[in-house]
């Protein structure tokens, strides 16, 4: 593959300027420019939020500036022989101080008091509400990227942490990893539950009613991972009946989330709007990735996150 011209599509705005990642790699040897989908002519090699059907028959190799591919038909592009590579492994920290904050919220209860502050109310959390994060016990479920950089986090607030992984292996931080059979024995005595995995037929649907009723009343789910992975109206009903305390949800099975949706009105829930890998260098990460797998391909070497 001879990538001459290198195209920013203009969706990546959706989380940066697009400009603002031409600029950064403006010292490649592709000539590199933003672009829109009637902008493909001459273009080898396109960076990208979204998928779009020009891409196909038009550029050789796509890039997504995101880890997940779920929204990426990539079966076609192997079909098509269009290389796609995404950006795993860039959003480990950003994420990781998300949940932080997020369990930190819930731990101090800043979520309340700020509830409070817009309401103009000057009171105090009853005695035993606020704890501390310090010997609390999570469950990261998930532990790639992401999943390793909740971990890392977590431990260094003093959490006990365990995790789920599909090949069980030792994992800095993870005083135990339990294999995905063993999914309710790891959620069932803990105090914070955190979804990191990707969206897959496996995945789908993967915490419902019966994962509910196994976690403790007082513990919390937080999802960073990828709406669908909840059985949405399923934790709607865990939360109004007392199953679980409260979750922190980052993502949705409908994105924007529904102005309808009870979730933006239970007292114990955190709504974020999909925006927890983000960072104001997340667009200089993503130019590390595309340098770096340009040199592998004047070099002839394997791309690096390539999916196909």
């Amino acid at each position: 593959m001879n990538v001459r011209k290198l195209g920013i599509h203009e969706s990546v705005g959706t989380l940066f300027p697009p400009e603002k990642l031409a600029e950064t790699l403006a010292d490649v040897e592709p000539d590199v420019s933003v672009v829109g989908d009637d902008d493909l002519d001459g273009v080898d090699a396109v960076v990208t939020f979204d998928y779009s059907e020009a891409f196909l028959g038009a550029v050789d190799w796509v890039h997504v500036v995101l880890a997940g591919v779920d929204t990426f038909p990539v079966e076609v592009f192997e079909r098509r022989g269009v290389v796609l590579t995404n950006s795993t492994g860039i959003h480990g920290t950003a994420v990781g101080e998300t949940v932080a904050g997020m369990m930190l919220m819930f731990a101090r209860r800043l979520h309340a008091l700020v509830r409070n502050q817009v309401a103009h109310e000057w009171e105090q959390p009853g005695w035993a509400e606020p704890t501390t994060l310090r010997d609390q016990r999570l469950c990261v479920v998930g532990l790639g990227t992401l999943g390793r950089g909740i971990a890392a986090h977590a431990d260094a607030l003093g959490m006990k942490v365990t995790g789920v992984k599909r090949h069980p292996a030792d994992v800095e931080g993870v005083r135990e990893v339990y294999p995905p059979d063993e999914l309710h024995e790891a959620i069932d005595d803990v105090d914070f539950v955190t979804l990191a995995v990707p969206l897959t037929d496996e995945t789908e649907g993967l915490f419902g009613g019966p994962e509910f009723e196994r976690m403790q009343t007082e513990a919390y789910l937080i999802n960073v991972s990828r709406g669908p992975v909840v059985r949405e109206d399923e934790l709607v009903t865990a939360l109004r009946d007392g199953d679980i305390a409260g979750a922190g949800l980052d993502v949705f099975e409908t994105e924007p989330l529904p102005a309808e949706s009870p979730l933006w009105d239970l007292p114990e829930v955190v709504v974020t709007p999909h925006c927890s890998a983000l960072h104001r260098q997340y667009y200089r990460d993503v130019a590390d990735l595309v340098r770096q797998n340009l040199v592998h391909l004047s070099a002839g070497e394997d791309m690096v996150n390539r999916v196909v």
